[in-house]
Protein backbone atom coordinates (compact mmCIF):
# COMPACT_ATOMS: atom_id res chain seq x y z
CA UNK A 1 0.00 0.00 0.00
CA UNK A 2 1.42 3.39 -1.06
CA UNK A 3 1.88 6.53 0.98
CA UNK A 4 -1.23 8.62 1.51
CA UNK A 5 -1.52 12.20 0.35
CA UNK A 6 -1.66 14.90 3.03
CA UNK A 7 -3.27 18.32 2.76
CA UNK A 8 -3.60 21.47 4.84
CA UNK A 9 -7.18 22.05 6.01
CA UNK A 10 -6.95 24.49 8.95
CA UNK A 11 -4.82 27.53 9.81
CA UNK A 12 -4.40 29.68 12.93
CA UNK A 13 -2.07 32.52 13.88
CA UNK A 14 -1.22 34.71 16.85
CA UNK A 15 1.72 36.87 15.82
CA UNK A 16 3.43 40.22 16.43
CA UNK A 17 1.74 41.58 13.28
CA UNK A 18 -1.74 40.06 13.62
CA UNK A 19 -3.80 38.02 16.05
CA UNK A 20 -5.52 35.97 13.36
CA UNK A 21 -4.64 34.55 9.95
CA UNK A 22 -6.38 37.34 7.97
CA UNK A 23 -4.69 40.05 10.07
CA UNK A 24 -1.32 38.31 9.76
CA UNK A 25 -1.56 37.98 5.97
CA UNK A 26 -2.71 41.57 5.44
CA UNK A 27 0.23 42.86 7.48
CA UNK A 28 2.67 40.60 5.62
CA UNK A 29 1.71 41.75 2.14
CA UNK A 30 1.73 45.37 3.27
CA UNK A 31 5.20 45.10 4.77
CA UNK A 32 4.26 45.95 8.35
CA UNK A 33 6.97 45.67 11.01
CA UNK A 34 6.02 44.18 14.37
CA UNK A 35 9.07 45.57 16.19
CA UNK A 36 8.57 48.16 18.91
CA UNK A 37 9.89 49.06 22.38
CA UNK A 38 9.23 46.26 24.87
CA UNK A 39 6.23 46.84 27.12
CA UNK A 40 6.25 43.67 29.23
CA UNK A 41 9.24 44.58 31.46
CA UNK A 42 11.62 47.43 32.29
CA UNK A 43 14.44 47.39 29.72
CA UNK A 44 16.46 50.31 31.14
CA UNK A 45 19.56 48.20 31.83
CA UNK A 46 19.24 45.88 28.80
CA UNK A 47 21.32 46.21 25.63
CA UNK A 48 18.26 45.52 23.45
CA UNK A 49 15.12 47.40 24.43
CA UNK A 50 12.74 46.29 21.67
CA UNK A 51 11.19 43.14 20.25
CA UNK A 52 8.26 41.84 18.23
CA UNK A 53 5.70 41.31 20.99
CA UNK A 54 2.16 40.02 20.52
CA UNK A 55 -0.09 43.09 20.77
CA UNK A 56 -3.57 43.70 22.17
CA UNK A 57 -3.68 40.21 23.63
CA UNK A 58 -5.52 39.40 26.84
CA UNK A 59 -5.65 35.65 27.50
CA UNK A 60 -8.91 36.08 29.39
CA UNK A 61 -10.58 37.16 26.14
CA UNK A 62 -10.00 33.60 24.92
CA UNK A 63 -9.58 31.41 28.01
CA UNK A 64 -11.29 31.01 31.36
CA UNK A 65 -9.65 33.40 33.86
CA UNK A 66 -8.84 30.68 36.39
CA UNK A 67 -7.53 28.33 33.69
CA UNK A 68 -5.40 31.05 32.04
CA UNK A 69 -3.49 31.59 35.31
CA UNK A 70 -2.39 27.95 35.20
CA UNK A 71 -0.84 28.33 31.74
CA UNK A 72 2.48 29.79 30.66
CA UNK A 73 2.11 32.33 27.82
CA UNK A 74 3.57 29.86 25.29
CA UNK A 75 0.67 27.47 26.06
CA UNK A 76 -1.88 30.29 25.97
CA UNK A 77 -0.62 31.23 22.51
CA UNK A 78 -0.82 27.60 21.36
CA UNK A 79 -4.43 27.21 22.50
CA UNK A 80 -5.55 30.49 20.93
CA UNK A 81 -3.99 29.87 17.50
CA UNK A 82 -5.29 26.29 17.52
CA UNK A 83 -8.83 27.44 18.33
CA UNK A 84 -8.75 29.62 15.20
CA UNK A 85 -7.44 26.72 13.10
CA UNK A 86 -10.09 24.31 14.42
CA UNK A 87 -12.87 26.77 13.59
CA UNK A 88 -11.28 27.55 10.23
CA UNK A 89 -11.18 23.86 9.25
CA UNK A 90 -14.73 23.10 10.39
CA UNK A 91 -13.75 19.98 12.37
CA UNK A 92 -16.63 18.46 14.33
CA UNK A 93 -14.68 16.16 16.63
CA UNK A 94 -17.90 14.57 17.92
CA UNK A 95 -18.36 12.98 14.48
CA UNK A 96 -14.72 11.99 13.89
CA UNK A 97 -12.60 9.14 15.23
CA UNK A 98 -10.59 11.05 17.84
CA UNK A 99 -8.35 8.00 18.38
CA UNK A 100 -6.90 8.87 14.96
CA UNK A 101 -6.48 12.61 15.57
CA UNK A 102 -3.24 13.78 17.16
CA UNK A 103 -1.25 16.83 18.20
CA UNK A 104 2.46 17.29 17.44
CA UNK A 105 3.74 20.66 18.62
CA UNK A 106 7.07 22.46 18.52
CA UNK A 107 8.77 24.89 20.90
CA UNK A 108 12.41 25.70 21.40
CA UNK A 109 12.37 26.88 25.00
CA UNK A 110 8.84 26.53 26.36
CA UNK A 111 7.76 28.03 29.69
CA UNK A 112 10.63 30.44 30.27
CA UNK A 113 8.45 33.05 32.01
CA UNK A 114 7.22 30.43 34.47
CA UNK A 115 10.77 29.26 35.18
CA UNK A 116 11.99 32.84 35.63
CA UNK A 117 9.17 33.75 38.03
CA UNK A 118 9.46 30.64 40.18
CA UNK A 119 13.24 30.71 40.54
CA UNK A 120 13.20 34.48 41.18
CA UNK A 121 10.63 34.02 43.95
CA UNK A 122 12.74 31.28 45.52
CA UNK A 123 15.88 33.44 45.38
CA UNK A 124 14.10 36.26 47.24
CA UNK A 125 13.01 33.93 50.06
CA UNK A 126 14.73 32.32 53.03
CA UNK A 127 15.72 29.16 51.18
CA UNK A 128 12.48 27.31 51.91
CA UNK A 129 11.31 25.71 48.64
CA UNK A 130 7.84 27.24 48.30
CA UNK A 131 7.18 26.47 44.65
CA UNK A 132 3.83 26.70 42.90
CA UNK A 133 2.41 23.19 42.31
CA UNK A 134 1.82 24.22 38.69
CA UNK A 135 5.51 25.19 38.21
CA UNK A 136 6.59 22.06 36.34
CA UNK A 137 3.30 21.43 34.46
CA UNK A 138 3.32 25.08 33.26
CA UNK A 139 6.93 24.99 32.10
CA UNK A 140 7.50 21.74 30.20
CA UNK A 141 7.32 21.95 26.41
CA UNK A 142 5.11 18.88 25.90
CA UNK A 143 2.35 20.46 28.01
CA UNK A 144 1.26 22.52 24.98
CA UNK A 145 0.17 19.52 22.87
CA UNK A 146 -1.14 17.97 26.08
CA UNK A 147 -3.51 20.88 26.70
CA UNK A 148 -4.63 20.94 23.05
CA UNK A 149 -5.46 17.23 23.16
CA UNK A 150 -7.37 17.60 26.43
CA UNK A 151 -9.38 20.56 25.16
CA UNK A 152 -10.67 18.66 22.12
CA UNK A 153 -10.53 15.06 23.39
CA UNK A 154 -7.91 13.94 20.85
CA UNK A 155 -6.33 10.56 21.63
CA UNK A 156 -3.99 10.08 18.68
CA UNK A 157 -0.20 10.68 18.62
CA UNK A 158 0.69 13.44 21.08
CA UNK A 159 4.16 14.84 21.72
CA UNK A 160 6.46 17.84 21.35
CA UNK A 161 9.45 18.37 19.09
CA UNK A 162 12.44 20.40 20.28
CA UNK A 163 15.16 21.47 17.85
CA UNK A 164 15.61 25.15 18.68
CA UNK A 165 14.36 27.33 15.83
CA UNK A 166 13.56 24.28 13.67
CA UNK A 167 11.17 22.84 16.28
CA UNK A 168 7.80 23.52 14.64
CA UNK A 169 9.04 22.54 11.19
CA UNK A 170 10.08 19.20 12.70
CA UNK A 171 6.58 18.99 14.21
CA UNK A 172 5.01 19.43 10.77
CA UNK A 173 7.32 16.85 9.20
CA UNK A 174 6.47 14.33 11.91
CA UNK A 175 2.75 15.03 11.49
CA UNK A 176 3.07 14.62 7.72
CA UNK A 177 4.83 11.29 8.12
CA UNK A 178 2.35 9.86 10.65
CA UNK A 179 -0.55 10.68 8.34
CA UNK A 180 1.01 9.48 5.09
CA UNK A 181 1.98 6.22 6.78
CA UNK A 182 -1.66 5.70 7.75
CA UNK A 183 -1.17 6.11 11.51
CA UNK A 184 -3.51 9.11 11.86
CA UNK A 185 -6.20 10.93 9.90
CA UNK A 186 -5.69 14.47 11.23
CA UNK A 187 -2.84 16.03 13.20
CA UNK A 188 -2.78 19.50 14.70
CA UNK A 189 0.78 20.75 14.25
CA UNK A 190 2.54 24.03 14.77
CA UNK A 191 4.55 25.82 17.39
CA UNK A 192 4.57 28.55 20.00
CA UNK A 193 7.16 30.56 21.89
CA UNK A 194 7.15 33.27 24.59
CA UNK A 195 10.66 34.40 25.51
CA UNK A 196 10.32 38.19 25.59
CA UNK A 197 11.18 38.58 29.25
CA UNK A 198 14.25 39.43 31.32
CA UNK A 199 15.78 35.96 30.99
CA UNK A 200 15.13 35.54 27.28
CA UNK A 201 16.33 38.96 26.19
CA UNK A 202 19.24 38.99 28.62
CA UNK A 203 20.37 35.55 27.53
CA UNK A 204 20.30 36.31 23.81
CA UNK A 205 22.02 39.66 24.42
CA UNK A 206 24.81 37.84 26.26
CA UNK A 207 25.33 35.75 23.12
CA UNK A 208 25.46 38.91 20.95
CA UNK A 209 22.66 37.40 18.88
CA UNK A 210 20.16 40.28 18.98
CA UNK A 211 20.03 43.54 17.08
CA UNK A 212 20.74 46.57 19.27
CA UNK A 213 19.23 49.13 16.90
CA UNK A 214 17.29 50.76 19.74
CA UNK A 215 16.98 54.07 17.89
CA UNK A 216 14.94 52.49 15.09
CA UNK A 217 13.26 49.20 16.10
CA UNK A 218 10.91 49.05 13.11
CA UNK A 219 13.84 48.67 10.69
CA UNK A 220 16.08 46.58 12.95
CA UNK A 221 15.30 43.23 11.31
CA UNK A 222 17.18 43.56 8.02
CA UNK A 223 17.66 40.14 6.43
CA UNK A 224 20.29 40.18 3.65
CA UNK A 225 21.03 43.88 4.15
CA UNK A 226 24.68 44.88 4.48
CA UNK A 227 24.06 46.60 7.83
CA UNK A 228 22.14 43.81 9.60
CA UNK A 229 23.30 43.40 13.18
CA UNK A 230 21.39 40.46 14.63
CA UNK A 231 17.89 39.08 14.90
CA UNK A 232 14.86 40.69 16.52
CA UNK A 233 13.13 38.47 19.08
CA UNK A 234 9.50 37.60 18.41
CA UNK A 235 6.73 35.69 20.17
CA UNK A 236 3.45 34.01 19.28
CA UNK A 237 2.13 30.86 17.66
CA UNK A 238 1.12 29.29 14.38
CA UNK A 239 -1.14 26.27 13.87
CA UNK A 240 -1.27 24.17 10.70
CA UNK A 241 -3.72 21.27 10.70
CA UNK A 242 -2.79 18.42 8.36
CA UNK A 243 -5.27 15.84 7.11
CA UNK A 244 -5.25 12.73 4.94
CA UNK A 245 -6.63 13.72 1.55
CA UNK A 246 -9.50 11.21 1.24
CA UNK A 247 -10.56 11.94 4.82
CA UNK A 248 -10.64 15.66 4.02
CA UNK A 249 -12.63 15.12 0.82
CA UNK A 250 -15.12 12.88 2.59
CA UNK A 251 -16.05 15.64 5.03
CA UNK A 252 -16.05 18.36 2.37
CA UNK A 253 -13.07 20.22 3.78
CA UNK A 254 -11.53 23.25 2.13
CA UNK A 255 -7.95 22.57 1.12
CA UNK A 256 -5.30 25.30 1.26
CA UNK A 257 -2.38 23.32 -0.18
CA UNK A 258 -0.76 19.91 -0.20
CA UNK A 259 2.29 19.10 1.90
CA UNK A 260 4.56 16.95 -0.24
CA UNK A 261 7.97 16.72 1.39
CA UNK A 262 10.19 17.33 4.34
CA UNK A 263 13.93 17.28 4.89
CA UNK A 264 16.17 17.26 7.97
CA UNK A 265 19.92 17.61 8.40
CA UNK A 266 22.62 18.72 10.84
CA UNK A 267 25.48 21.14 10.28
CA UNK A 268 27.70 19.18 12.72
CA UNK A 269 29.80 22.33 12.93
CA UNK A 270 29.17 24.76 15.83
CA UNK A 271 26.66 25.41 18.61
CA UNK A 272 25.39 28.66 17.06
CA UNK A 273 27.21 29.47 13.81
CA UNK A 274 26.06 27.91 10.53
CA UNK A 275 28.40 25.82 8.42
CA UNK A 276 30.60 28.32 6.52
CA UNK A 277 29.80 26.70 3.17
CA UNK A 278 26.09 26.30 3.92
CA UNK A 279 26.39 22.52 3.63
CA UNK A 280 23.63 21.71 6.12
CA UNK A 281 21.26 24.20 4.50
CA UNK A 282 21.95 22.80 1.04
CA UNK A 283 21.53 19.22 2.25
CA UNK A 284 18.21 19.86 3.99
CA UNK A 285 16.68 21.47 0.89
CA UNK A 286 18.07 18.65 -1.26
CA UNK A 287 16.39 16.08 0.99
CA UNK A 288 13.10 17.99 1.06
CA UNK A 289 12.98 18.23 -2.75
CA UNK A 290 13.81 14.53 -3.11
CA UNK A 291 11.05 13.61 -0.67
CA UNK A 292 8.62 15.83 -2.58
CA UNK A 293 9.78 14.36 -5.92
CA UNK A 294 10.21 17.86 -7.29
CA UNK A 295 12.99 19.43 -9.33
CA UNK A 296 14.50 22.83 -8.61
CA UNK A 297 12.67 24.37 -11.59
CA UNK A 298 9.32 23.46 -10.01
CA UNK A 299 9.85 25.64 -6.93
CA UNK A 300 8.65 29.24 -7.24
CA UNK A 301 9.16 30.55 -3.70
CA UNK A 302 11.40 29.96 -0.70
CA UNK A 303 10.48 31.43 2.66
CA UNK A 304 14.01 31.47 3.98
CA UNK A 305 15.28 31.23 7.55
CA UNK A 306 16.81 34.70 6.95
CA UNK A 307 17.29 35.84 10.54
CA UNK A 308 19.20 39.09 9.86
CA UNK A 309 22.40 37.74 11.39
CA UNK A 310 25.76 38.53 9.77
CA UNK A 311 26.77 34.91 9.06
CA UNK A 312 23.47 33.06 8.67
CA UNK A 313 22.05 35.10 5.80
CA UNK A 314 25.21 34.72 3.70
CA UNK A 315 25.35 30.94 4.11
CA UNK A 316 21.65 30.40 3.31
CA UNK A 317 21.92 32.49 0.14
CA UNK A 318 25.03 30.52 -0.86
CA UNK A 319 23.23 27.21 -0.26
CA UNK A 320 20.34 28.27 -2.51
CA UNK A 321 22.67 29.19 -5.37
CA UNK A 322 24.71 26.01 -4.95
CA UNK A 323 21.61 23.80 -5.03
CA UNK A 324 19.36 25.58 -7.52
CA UNK A 325 22.00 26.78 -9.98
CA UNK A 326 20.44 28.95 -12.68
CA UNK A 327 16.98 28.14 -11.31
CA UNK A 328 17.92 30.19 -8.22
CA UNK A 329 17.49 33.36 -10.24
CA UNK A 330 13.93 32.45 -11.23
CA UNK A 331 12.81 32.08 -7.62
CA UNK A 332 11.19 34.58 -5.34
CA UNK A 333 12.84 34.50 -1.93
CA UNK A 334 11.71 36.35 1.17
CA UNK A 335 12.33 36.48 4.90
CA UNK A 336 9.11 37.29 6.73
CA UNK A 337 11.24 37.62 9.90
CA UNK A 338 11.85 41.14 8.63
CA UNK A 339 8.27 41.78 9.82
CA UNK A 340 7.52 39.21 12.54
CA UNK A 341 10.95 39.01 14.11
CA UNK A 342 12.31 35.58 14.99
CA UNK A 343 9.74 33.45 16.80
CA UNK A 344 12.34 30.78 17.59
CA UNK A 345 10.52 27.44 18.02
CA UNK A 346 7.35 28.92 16.50
CA UNK A 347 9.15 30.35 13.46
CA UNK A 348 8.68 27.27 11.27
CA UNK A 349 4.92 27.20 11.76
CA UNK A 350 4.41 30.94 11.25
CA UNK A 351 6.62 30.95 8.16
CA UNK A 352 4.92 27.84 6.76
CA UNK A 353 1.67 29.81 7.10
CA UNK A 354 3.25 32.51 4.94
CA UNK A 355 4.31 29.95 2.32
CA UNK A 356 0.86 28.30 2.25
CA UNK A 357 -0.88 31.68 1.92
CA UNK A 358 1.55 32.68 -0.85
CA UNK A 359 0.42 29.59 -2.78
CA UNK A 360 -3.27 30.27 -2.08
CA UNK A 361 -3.14 34.00 -2.90
CA UNK A 362 -0.49 33.98 -5.68
CA UNK A 363 1.42 36.65 -3.79
CA UNK A 364 4.95 36.70 -2.38
CA UNK A 365 5.30 38.63 0.88
CA UNK A 366 8.31 40.95 0.91
CA UNK A 367 11.59 41.14 2.76
CA UNK A 368 11.28 44.62 4.25
CA UNK A 369 13.98 46.95 5.59
CA UNK A 370 16.40 46.56 2.69
CA UNK A 371 18.59 49.62 2.28
CA UNK A 372 22.06 48.48 1.20
CA UNK A 373 23.14 45.47 -0.86
CA UNK A 374 25.62 43.11 0.78
CA UNK A 375 28.56 42.48 -1.58
CA UNK A 376 28.92 38.95 -0.13
CA UNK A 377 25.40 37.98 -1.29
CA UNK A 378 24.62 37.20 -4.95
CA UNK A 379 22.91 40.35 -6.31
CA UNK A 380 20.99 38.36 -8.94
CA UNK A 381 18.83 36.62 -6.32
CA UNK A 382 15.30 38.02 -6.02
CA UNK A 383 14.72 38.62 -2.30
CA UNK A 384 11.40 40.40 -2.99
CA UNK A 385 12.80 43.45 -1.27
CA UNK A 386 10.42 45.95 0.33
CA UNK A 387 7.29 45.24 -1.73
CA UNK A 388 5.08 42.16 -2.21
CA UNK A 389 5.04 40.62 -5.68
CA UNK A 390 2.20 38.88 -7.50
CA UNK A 391 3.07 35.57 -9.14
CA UNK A 392 1.68 32.06 -9.37
CA UNK A 393 3.29 29.82 -6.77
CA UNK A 394 3.14 26.18 -7.81
CA UNK A 395 5.32 25.01 -4.93
CA UNK A 396 7.15 26.60 -2.02
CA UNK A 397 9.84 25.64 0.48
CA UNK A 398 9.99 26.90 4.07
CA UNK A 399 13.42 26.72 5.72
CA UNK A 400 14.22 26.76 9.43
CA UNK A 401 17.63 26.33 11.05
CA UNK A 402 18.32 26.12 14.79
CA UNK A 403 21.14 26.54 17.28
CA UNK A 404 22.94 23.24 17.58
CA UNK A 405 23.04 22.90 13.79
CA UNK A 406 19.47 21.59 13.38
CA UNK A 407 18.00 22.15 9.89
CA UNK A 408 14.49 21.40 8.66
CA UNK A 409 12.72 22.23 5.40
CA UNK A 410 9.15 21.53 4.38
CA UNK A 411 7.61 21.67 0.88
CA UNK A 412 4.04 22.69 0.03
CA UNK A 413 2.45 22.75 -3.41
CA UNK A 414 -0.77 23.89 -4.97
CA UNK A 415 -3.42 21.21 -4.47
CA UNK A 416 -4.55 19.39 -7.60
CA UNK A 417 -6.91 16.40 -7.84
Amino acid sequence: MGLKRVVVTGLGALTPIGNSVPEFWEALVNGVSGAAPIKSFNTEKFKTKFACEVKNFNPEDYLDKKEARKLDPFVQYALVSTEEAVKDGGYDFSTLDTNRIGVIWGAGIGGLKTFLDEVSNFAKGDGTPRYNPFFIPKMIIDIAPGHISMKYGLRGPNFATVSACASSTNAMIDAFNYIRLGMADIIISGGSEAIINEAGMGGFNAMHALSTRNDDPATASRPFDKDRDGFVAGEGAGTIILEELEHAKARGAKIYAEIVGGGMSADAHHITAPHPEGLGAKMVMTKALADAKLETNQIDYINVHGTSTPLGDIQEAKAIVDLFGEDAYKLNISSTKSMTGHLLGAAGAVEALAAILAIKNSTIPPTINHFTDDPEIDPKLNFTFNKAQKREVRAAISNTFGFGGHNASVVFKKYEE
